[in-house]
């Protein structure tokens, strides 16, 4: 006979948050008609229509993460380097006021994290940055990287993130975003979704925010739709995918960068006894 005194917990789902996230292509690049100066003022259209409570930008020179500083009101941002020479590229997450950050860090994708420094394949010193952030009732972690080409330097890179990670209280869900520089199924994607038996990594494993078939979202400013899925948006914990989709707009009839943008809304899972 069933206690009645017992309590039968069931998932429930409360008002939750969304992340956007984009490489934004460095603005020192020589683009020509898509060059920073033109494409920058379509970016408030984005951020408007596709209102954030975290946005995490790669590849952001510290002129772009000023001006988008200036136009997004009510954010707060981590991840800047400083001081850092001028053609540095950024990490960042805005994130709103709404919300506080109590714990940030930011390191290199390297046997050295704290220095400025690269694995020895990496074209680049590649870069991660973790906040912890609370509102009125909940927290999150937010974690925005940009991974290397080289498959042996995404394993590594991910092996790492995983580990720092998990330092971090393991109650707290996880939203991963940023470029990857690879499609689902790489050796990379598999050590973070728990697909890769050999990875010494053993912590909770990730999901991701979009279903096979998954779009495209490196498009070389032509708008084509069936390019690689190489910038993702992952998740862990107590919380629920609602909806997501990669963002092929035109703003002022422009691309904002070189990769589309994606957005995901997720629902707080939480417990309850009946």
């Amino acid at each position: 006979m069933k206690n009645k005194n017992s309590a039968i917990r069931k998932p429930a789902v409360t008002k939750g948050f969304s992340t956007l996230t984009l490489n934004l292509r460095f603005g020192l690049a020589d683009d020509g008609v898509n060059s920073w100066d033109h494409r920058k003022e379509a970016l408030p259209a984005l951020f408007k229509k596709y209102d954030s409570d975290f946005i995490g930008l790669q590849e952001a020179n510290d002129f772009q993460i000023d001006f988008i500083h200036n136009i997004l009101a009510g954010y707060n941002y981590i991840g800047r380097r400083s001081p850092s020479p001028d053609f540095w590229q950024n990490n960042v997450i805005f994130y709103k006021n709404t919300w506080t950050c109590t714990y940030h860090e930011h390191f290199f994708l390297s046997p050295t994290p704290a220095v400025p420094s690269r694995y020895r394949k990496s074209l680049w010193p590649r870069q991660c940055t973790i906040g912890v952030f609370k509102n009125s009732r909940r927290r999150l972690i937010c974690v925005n990287t940009h991974l290397d080409f080289d498959v042996s330097v995404q394993t590594r890179s991910a092996k790492l993130i995983l580990q720092r990670l998990s330092h971090l209280p393991n109650d707290i869900p996880v939203i991963l975003i940023g470029d990857f520089n690879t499609a689902p199924f790489s050796p990379c994607y598999n050590i973070f979704t728990g697909q890769d038996q050999t990875s010494e990594v053993k912590e909770s494993y990730l999901k991701n925010a979009f279903e096979k078939p998954f779009p495209g979202t490196h498009h070389g400013f032509t708008g084509i739709t069936n390019g690689d899925h190489i910038d993702w948006i992952l998740y862990q914990g107590s919380i629920i995918i609602k909806n997501s989709m990669v963002i092929q707009d035109l703003f002022d009839g422009r691309y904002v960068s070189d990769h589309f943008p994606l957005y995901a809304r997720f629902k707080w899972e939480v417990h309850k006894g009946l």
